[in-house]
């Protein structure tokens, strides 16, 4: 059902100049992120290469590669966060989800990513959950909340 959503996706736009950003979108919307198997359908589908389809995808940053989770876990490491110790909440929390910065948990629940600065210095050390903000953290309190966000899902 997915690839026939993006087939009409890909109609809509057929006799756009140049559609393939928009198409990329649309496709990440239905399925989450973008497979190899889905570029190569896009590709494909618009008559363009594989490699052409796999260098837009890797260039923009908006576009993931990999599954990510329900909720998306940002930890500040912006200079006043990192001196904080933006660092140390990272360490803890890539210890209690089980995986590594840039990576989701195996239940497809979280996905921990770091930032260089989202604005809210003032709360340093500070984490972001989709868009909420979190400041003033310890490692304590950062797991803390991440135990909310898994009881909400139970």
């Amino acid at each position: 059902e997915k690839y026939s959503r993006l087939r009409e996706v890909i109609k809509e736009y057929r006799n756009s100049p140049g559609p393939l950003i928009q198409i990329l979108h649309r496709a990440q919307n239905i399925f989450g992120y973008l497979p190899k198997e889905v570029q190569r359908f896009v590709a494909k589908e618009i008559g363009i290469s594989f490699s052409r389809v796999y260098g837009v995808v890797t260039f923009y940053d908006f576009f993931r590669l990999d599954p990510v989770g329900k909720y998306n876990v940002t930890i500040c490491l912006g200079t006043a966060c990192y001196v904080r110790g933006g660092w140390k909440i990272l360490e803890a929390l890539e210890r209690g989800l089980e995986i590594e910065e840039g990576k989701t948990t195996k239940d497809r629940l979280f996905t921990l990513t770091t930032a260089r600065c989202f604005g809210s210095c003032g709360l340093a050390p500070a984490m972001m959950v989709d868009k909420e903000v979190y400041g003033r953290l310890n490692s304590k309190k950062a797991l803390e909340i991440i135990k909310g966000y898994r009881a909400k899902n139970e």
